[in-house]
């Protein structure tokens, strides 16, 4: 889907201060060949003393003062998240809402797994353009993935959890960035990936165990390259789809902003997938956060933005993906920023 009328206005992250990835393989906690192939520097890990929720106010908080937007204007807000909010049977988007924008927004839960935020972008996109007047939306994702129902360091092979809160304001007049397009690709019997041996009727308190879901699909479907080339015919149709409908082409990408994962899902995804030079992705600042959940494009967007890696002109390429959908977006930089520091003067990425 092309769009004429959708813009970023604002970005915002509130991450915790890193934790040494080596200092987990001295703690036993990070397998030390798992560490040596994954190539994380640090990954961000909240204390107890803030809740996901609170992530996100604080993120949404910080991009909607720098969008300069009025709070009466937003029409809507979408908040983003894997692991638990704080709260059972609890509306937290509203929350987010009320704290960070105002208590008459509408405010809906995407509950995606990792592809949420990118295919709440698009939601938001389609929202934004039957608005006839000023409007705007945002956008925001948090996590904290906490012990003892998830162990961030060994959960899933290739990548860490970690946590923090991001945010995005859209607008349907004006912003730093354009929307050009957008495009979601889906193959939902791929969910079975991460469901496992099956459902339960009561929530359970084994920790989260990805390779033993993924060996009972294995055992169940028993078809390895069927599920990748089905997982990389969803991703890359999403991905040409966007591509083809913002008339841009891969050479074209100042930057790809992917999921975060260690180096070979980082070489598999630049290479194999977008065709683009690791040093023309977000990873290097993805290898100090860890894997943020639903977080990752918005919190690589925000840091190349305070950076001020994003210049007019610049095509930006942001890529998700879950079990059974994949969503791409395709911006063009129409501005630097005001909250950017001078590329030259950002020594590391900052959160």
């Amino acid at each position: 889907m092309r769009w004429e009328s959708v813009y970023v206005a604002g970005t915002g992250a509130w991450l915790p201060e890193p934790f040494p990835a080596r200092a987990a393989v001295e703690a036993g906690e990070y397998d030390p060949e798992q560490f040596e192939a994954d190539g994380l520097l640090t990954v961000r890990i909240a204390g107890d003393d803030i809740a996901p929720p609170d992530m996100a106010v604080q993120a949404a908080t910080t991009a909607l003062k720098r969008s300069q937007i009025d709070a009466e204007t937003v029409r809507l807000l979408l908040h983003n998240y894997v692991w638990f909010q704080g709260q059972t049977m609890w509306p937290v988007a509203s929350y987010v809402a009320d704290h960070a924008v105002h208590r008459g927004v509408p405010a809906f839960e995407v509950k995606q797994e990792c592809n949420a935020a990118i295919s709440s972008l698009e939601l938001a996109a389609r929202h934004l353009s039957t608005e006839p007047e000023e409007a705007a939306a945002v956008l925001t994702t948090a996590d904290r993935f906490a012990e003892p129902l998830i162990h961030r360091w060994s959960a899933e092979a290739g990548l860490v959890y970690g946590d923090g809160g991001t945010a995005l304001v859209l607008s349907n007049r004006s912003g730093f960035a354009r929307v050009l397009s957008t495009a979601t690709r889906a193959d939902n019997r791929m969910e079975a990936l991460a469901r496992g041996a099956g459902l339960s009727p009561l929530p359970t308190d084994e920790p989260y165990d990805h390779a033993a879901r993924f060996a009972h699909y294995l055992r169940a479907q028993g078809n390895i390259r069927e599920a990748s080339e089905r997982l990389i015919a969803m991703v890359m149709g999403a991905v040409d789809d966007a591509l083809t409908d913002a008339d841009t082409r891969r050479e074209d990408l100042a930057w790809a902003v992917i999921p975060t994962g260690g180096r070979s899902k980082m070489q598999w995804q630049a290479e194999q997938l977008l065709g683009v030079p690791a040093e023309r992705t977000t990873w290097e600042f993805g290898r100090r956060t860890g894997h943020l959940g639903a977080g990752d494009q918005f919190a690589a967007l925000n840091d190349l933005a305070e950076r001020g890696e994003l210049n007019p002109g610049d095509r930006v390429l942001m890529l998700s993906a879950g079990p059974g959908t994949a969503s791409c977006a395709v911006l063009e930089i129409t501005s630097q920023p005001a909250w950017a520091v001078p590329a030259a003067l950002a020594q590391e990425p900052q959160s």
